[in-house]
């Protein structure tokens, strides 16, 4: 009596199969830094919008109060366009960032000149970072709608920032 084994190999795919997964299934490197960008854009937005309603509501100083209205309007406005943009991409925007949280906390306990001077430092520091943000994407991608996005807004990010600076130095 024999007895006959047919043994198949686990690691062997059906050739067809095997590219499907991995087009369906591989991220590019670009593809990774492009999703960063949507999430970590976004979550600046939020925190500097989020700060600029606190200085609205804080503030004592008219110029301050003023100048967190502009900035929260556009800020709103980009994160409105990331939001878009990456929900058409289908990429999923989370909060991963409670850093701008403590901010909020320290915010929210500050008084009189003390709270003006950490906001707007705390203005600088977001504008700062968004526009490294905008700049390195810029250099990392080649997305047409990405690169329309950073022409449209970082120039205004610049002009919020020189503004704030100004202020900054109006305070001292």
């Amino acid at each position: 009596m024999a007895i006959v084994l047919c043994i198949t190999s686990c690691k062997r795919r059906n050739p067809i199969e095997n590219n499907f997964k991995n087009q369906s299934f591989a991220k590019n490197e670009r593809e990774e830094t492009e999703v960063y960008f949507f999430i970590t854009a976004a979550n600046v937005s939020k925190g500097i919008v989020s700060k600029s309603q606190i200085a609205q509501q804080k503030s004592s100083d008219v110029i301050v109060k003023q100048l967190g209205q502009r900035i929260e309007f556009k800020q709103n406005q980009l994160l409105e366009q990331i939001t878009r943009m990456a929900t058409l991409k289908l990429i999923v925007i989370t909060e991963i960032n409670a850093t701008h949280k403590r901010d909020l906390y320290n915010l929210v306990d500050a008084k009189g000149n003390q709270f003006d001077d950490l906001y707007l430092n705390a203005m600088k520091e977001a504008l700062n970072s968004q526009i490294e943000l905008f700049e390195t994407i810029s250099r990392e991608t080649t997305d047409k709608q990405i690169l329309e996005l950073v022409l449209r807004y970082l120039p205004e990010q610049y002009k919020l920032l020189r503004e704030t600076e100004r202020i900054r130095k109006q305070n001292v």
